[in-house]
């Protein structure tokens, strides 16, 4: 049976729903020094709620995938951005750090479903040669996360303290739950997950190779990202105001990232659009540990790293989809997952550098990460395309 086409608005509301996700998992880094003196920890303990988040997003993500993929779609995404913003109030009125960590589990098991989700519904609601760019339209979700959520988040958390940062998240959650059940269409149903089809994606070379460059890019990022505010006060003395402002370069420059990958990826080819915004990764994050001591050549280099960080990853969804389009909504939780394994490593990599005050090497363990990705990236040319082509 045809799935109904996209409403007017529909591919917003989707993006809209991972600018609250985005929000959720990257909340803790905006506001680490409010939540580690209002619940009596140390930076590194806070920043464990992004690594245990991410370990629990990365088992989700595929799990929730296969449980829910005969799940009418309007109702399953619904529900889980329902969850999302019950789990950030819920956040707002958490007594301490283990019942924090406990609402924050809960909250991510459930909402890991919704990015992958949405890029398979994505590819559900649009003609195939508009499909590579509405997919990178919706990840620009993620990126007003960090454009917007992020630098708003530390401004709120500083001035008004952690619980009104989640608040904050907790009732644009409300409203992008609205949004979405008013926009999607009903009876959008995607291709069901079983176990034949973890088995055809593990015997696919090429979305193997996809799901390896995913894993190491977002490795590299969250060594630094996940502490880059505490990172900055002490390489640099930065106030609050100026941590958020480099968090909003980041976050501006990844939305003009993905607004330009979105324009040249189906002229472009998601491999070259891919290898260039790789490469804007590598280069950033250079800048970031060369330009180390002075707050405005790192926020150079977070600029240059920014345009990449968004734009890579959805170049790795249109890639996977285009790869095996049968097999596309296993790969793209996958590939969801595998961010945030990367995410996880990332961010225990980055906080025992931090905890044993080793804040010059994660820039370079960082850009070492990412220099893998590269030489994956390239390396799954003539893979990719074969399986493309085939």
């Amino acid at each position: 049976m045809k799935n109904p086409p996209a409403g007017r608005f529909t591919p917003t509301a989707l993006m809209l729903g991972n600018l609250v996700t985005g929000c959720s998992v990257l909340a803790p880094a905006g506001m680490l020094p409010e939540l580690s003196a209002g619940l009596g920890i140390s930076i590194h303990a806070a920043g464990l709620l992004i690594t245990f988040g991410a370990i629990m997003l990365c088992i989700g993500s595929p799990l929730t995938a296969w449980l829910t993929s005969r799940i009418e779609r309007r109702i399953l995404l619904t529900t889980t951005l329902a969850v999302l913003a019950l789990g950030n109030l819920a956040s707002a009125f958490a007594p301490d750090y283990a019942s924090l960590l406990v609402i924050r589990l809960v909250m991510l098991a459930i909402g890991a479903l919704y990015t992958p989700q949405a890029a398979g519904t994505a590819a559900l609601i649009v003609p195939a040669e508009r499909r590579g760019s509405t997919i990178a339209y919706i990840f620009l979700g993620w990126s007003l996360a960090a454009a917007v959520g992020l630098p708003l988040i530390t401004f709120i958390a500083s001035r008004y303290g952690w619980r009104a940062a989640y608040g904050g998240i907790g009732a644009l959650g409300g409203v992008s739950f609205l949004l979405l059940l008013v926009r999607l269409p009903v009876g959008l149903k995607g291709t069901p997950v079983d176990l034949k089809t973890w088995s055809d994606v593990g015997r696919n070379r090429a979305i193997l190779l996809l799901l390896a460059i995913t894993m190491l890019q977002m490795s590299g990022q969250f060594t630094v990202f996940t502490f880059m505010g505490p990172l900055l006060k002490k390489l640099t003395e930065a106030s609050p105001d100026a941590i958020g402002t480099v968090f909003a370069i980041y976050g501006v420059c990844g939305f003009l990232g993905v607004v330009v990958a979105s324009r040249i990826v189906d002229t472009w080819g998601p491999y070259r659009t891919s290898l260039l915004f790789t490469c804007l990764l590598l280069a950033g994050i250079s800048g970031w540990e060369l330009g180390a001591g002075s707050l405005v050549l790192m926020a150079i280099g977070v600029a240059v790293w920014g345009l990449g960080f968004a734009s890579a990853n959805s170049m790795q969804q249109v890639r996977l989809v285009a790869a095996a389009p049968p097999l596309a909504p296993a790969t793209v939780a996958l590939n969801t997952s595998v961010l945030y394994i990367g995410q996880a490593i990332g961010s225990a990599v980055g906080g025992l550098l931090f905890a044993r005050d080793l804040l010059h090497s994660a820039g370079f363990v960082a850009a070492g990460f990412v220099v893998l990705a590269l030489m994956l990236v390239i390396v799954s040319r003539p893979r990719a395309a074969a399986v493309a082509s085939g």
